[in-house]
């Protein structure tokens, strides 16, 4: 599978847990758990600012760790986030049918909080792969949190989304 393919089905996965997150009241989608980002806002908005990052990070763009976007103090309700992402989303598309090689060499320097410098080695390809296992990381504790306000969700499975599945009689 090329990347673009894993991301669509990683969209088509995203879609249905938004639509589980769109019947949360308003309380629910800022309630606080002792895990992941706290929140399901605080959750998607992160996902929504990696991504963001991670394109960001592949086209060698200059990125300001004090100018991040998706701080979810912004995001007052998913409709808000999701209008963003979408735009995130358009770009990260862009990327993974564009690129002709996943395969090179990329790297940049940063500096840690502590003052500590570092020279980060990556391609493409593990940005893309860091950034699909990351989701589904975090896409897992959004609908632990939903289970635990008593909200039903299905199943997500990467194979329901890939397979071909065919109804026999």
């Amino acid at each position: 599978m090329r990347p673009i393919e894993h991301y669509e089905a990683l969209l088509s996965t995203r879609r249905r847990v938004l639509e589980w997150v769109r019947g949360l009241t308003s309380e629910e989608f800022l309630r606080e758990f002792p895990f992941g980002h706290k929140s399901v806002r605080a959750t998607l908005a992160h996902l929504a600012g990696v991504e963001w990052f991670y394109g960001r990070a592949v086209r060698g763009e200059v990125i300001d760790p004090e100018n991040t976007a998706f701080n979810p103090e912004n995001y007052p309700d998913l409709d808000s986030l999701e209008k963003d992402w979408k735009r995130v989303e358009c770009s990260t598309r862009a990327w993974l049918e564009a690129d002709q090689d996943f395969g090179r060499r990329l790297e940049r320097t940063t500096t840690t909080p502590e003052g500590k410098r570092l020279r980060i080695v990556y391609s493409p390809e593990k940005v893309a792969f860091q950034m699909f296992y990351h989701e589904v990381h975090h896409r897992s504790q959004v609908m632990a949190m939903l289970k635990l306000m008593g909200h039903s969700v299905g199943n997500v499975d990467f194979s329901r989304q890939v397979y071909e599945w065919i109804e026999l009689e």
